[in-house]
């Protein structure tokens, strides 16, 4: 992120994993800023494979960094916000908290229990003058989709589910061709935290718009039936 210091953002290094880090990087910037208008928790990646062969540690790990590491950062400067009267937590979460796919069990549930969360948490802060607002991005130019694959096939090199997973990789490597520029999700970031009535929700990537309205309209035997067909 060094590239980020021309442009006068201050950069500093912190583990979502870690609660000294955590802790550390907070304190931080209150010391420096005395406050934190706006969080914006974008930390995630997706140990894709069959429920039967990821392992319940690397399971534990996909959840830690994709949903607890956002709820202790949001419990860490709550009271500000609430002092303040103010503030804007912002939880980037995807298409795949909408609707599950095969071979992301796992990251799918850390998304699906990241939208639960800023649900509760939207009701629970919204006295305070406190928003919470959800990203919903669909397919990204970024380094996902390449770690989501090896993870993948790292997963199913012994496994009973090797063929279909191998097709399933092969239609993950196809679909990123026209995956869109992050600046299209960095916009509804910004419409959100300049908005005075922020939607709850935003949605925008490649394909977003369209799987999300699908998931919601289609029987779930007919969205397996159009999932299962991609990986043919």
């Amino acid at each position: 992120m060094k590239d980020l210091e021309r442009l006068g953002i201050h950069i500093l290094s912190m583990d979502v994993t870690d609660e000294t880090s955590m802790i550390n990087g907070v304190a931080q910037i209150f010391a420096r800023e005395k406050q934190i208008d706006i969080l914006i928790n974008n930390a995630g990646y997706g140990d894709y494979g069959a429920i039967e062969d990821v392992s319940i540690a690397d399971a534990k790990h996909q959840l830690q960094v994709n949903l607890f590491g956002a709820a202790r950062l949001i419990q860490l400067v709550l009271p500000k916000m609430r002092a303040n009267k103010f503030g804007k937590i912002v939880n980037v979460s995807s298409i795949g908290g909408k609707f599950a796919t095969p071979f992301g069990g796992w990251y799918h549930a850390s998304k699906f229990a990241l939208e639960a969360l800023s649900d509760s948490l939207r009701n629970e802060v919204k006295q305070f003058g406190i928003d919470v607002i959800v990203i919903e991005p669909g397919g990204v130019k970024s380094e996902w989709a390449d770690i989501t694959i090896d993870n993948l096939l790292k997963n199913s090199s012994n496994s009973a589910y090797k063929a279909s997973i191998d097709r399933f990789a092969q239609f993950l490597k196809k679909s990123t061709e026209n995956n869109s520029e992050p600046s299209v999700i960095a916009q509804l970031i910004l419409t959100g935290i300049e908005s005075k009535n922020p939607k709850f929700r935003y949605v925008g990537g490649y394909n977003a718009n369209i799987a999300v309205i699908a998931r919601k309209l289609l029987s779930d035997k007919l969205f397996d039936k159009i999932v299962l067909g991609q990986m043919k």
